[in-house]
């Protein structure tokens, strides 16, 4: 597979590359919604010719591929960047991708930094859930396991590429790596993950090799072109979702229900198995149902929120075995429900 991913991005050349060097912008929209009134947020990405230096090392001319997201996620507002400096054999030199959710009261921030180096490439990675210290982890890759590898930055370039020609290779498959920085494969368009998930994406596209519709299976927004300019010179372009909606009787499948069952024992097995080693679990849970009962405040999460930070450290006794624990105060403008 890696040989020829390689041999095949070997392939592309630099003219092919110049006519996919420009900047476009896409509208989200919610599936199934009135595109023209219904506008969520925004995708845009844009590919150009940019210097690229390293220390101690001359500059190179390279390929800078930049997107933005801005938008909704099952509701809550989100944003992503990626930038990716590539080579025009589409090898990439350095990625880093950001994604926010705005989450309250702890908004989530993850950040992936992807470079390559002479023995391979190394990953970092990061993620900041509100005030936490921030969870970092790095890892690298030989060069001799990323043969033909293609990263997100270069795979946007690549798909460009082949709307233009319009034609799509078949069995066309490129060592990736993952969301989570594990070494994965890509076929277009399907990211194959070693855990046995796929993410797959729908794009559509016009003769020029601009995006004309792209989503994620599965996602509730679609990012759809409605630039009146581009879409006259092109033919106008009718939204489509890429499988019709079926329903989905689940418990009448019989290979879907049995995995069911055994998900649901293997989950029981392990939470039991949890709650046998850490005992601790049902006595905290008690004292906060105790403490919620006893002073029914009116915003109940903000209650959890103040009781759990004030529990004692692991290994100190809990109320229920023995030790007081003093309770939130209920706050001046939230009195007890029940008036007390």
């Amino acid at each position: 597979m890696a040989d020829t991913a390689a041999e095949f991005l070997s392939l592309i050349g630099l003219q092919e590359l110049e006519g996919c060097l420009f900047a476009e912008r896409l509208a989200v929209v919610a599936v199934g919604a009135s595109p023209r009134d219904k506008e969520e947020g925004q995708w845009w990405m844009a590919a150009q010719w940019a210097p690229y230096q390293r220390e101690d090392e001359p500059v190179q001319s390279c390929i800078l591929v930049q997107t933005r997201f801005r938008g909704k996620k099952d509701g809550v507002p989100a944003s992503s960047t990626l930038k990716a400096y590539v080579t025009w054999q589409l090898e990439t030199l350095e990625q880093e991708e950001q994604e926010s959710l705005e989450l309250t009261p702890h908004p989530t921030e993850k950040m992936t930094h992807i470079v390559s180096h002479d023995h391979g490439m190394t990953v970092w990675k990061t993620l900041q859930e509100g005030e936490a210290e921030p969870q970092c982890q790095s890892f690298s890759y030989s060069r001799a396991r990323l043969q033909g590898v293609l990263l997100e930055g270069a795979s946007l370039l690549l798909l460009r590429v082949l709307a233009r020609r319009q034609t799509m290779p078949p069995d066309l498959v490129f060592p990736a790596i993952g969301t989570e920085g594990d070494l994965c494969t890509s076929s277009y368009r399907a990211v194959h993950t070693s855990t046995g998930a796929s993410t797959v994406w729908h794009s559509s596209f016009l003769p020029n090799g601009r995006l004309a519709q792209l989503m994620q299976i599965g996602s509730p927004v679609l990012m759809l072109l409605q630039d009146e300019s581009i879409l006259s010179k092109s033919g106008k372009f009718k939204p489509r979702l890429p499988f019709p909606k079926d329903h989905l009787d689940w418990e009448e499948d019989i290979e879907l229900f049995s995995c069911f069952l055994d998900r649901k024992d293997e989950l029981q097995l392990s939470h039991a198995a949890y709650l046998q080693q850490h005992p601790e679990v049902r006595a905290l849970l008690s004292d906060f149902l105790q403490a919620l009962l006893l002073q029914q405040p009116h915003d109940p999460i903000s209650f959890a929120a103040e009781f759990f930070a004030h529990q004692l450290p692991i290994g100190t006794p809990f109320a229920s075995t023995g030790a007081a624990i003093p309770l939130p105060n209920s706050s001046p403008g939230h009195p007890p429900a029940n008036g007390k």
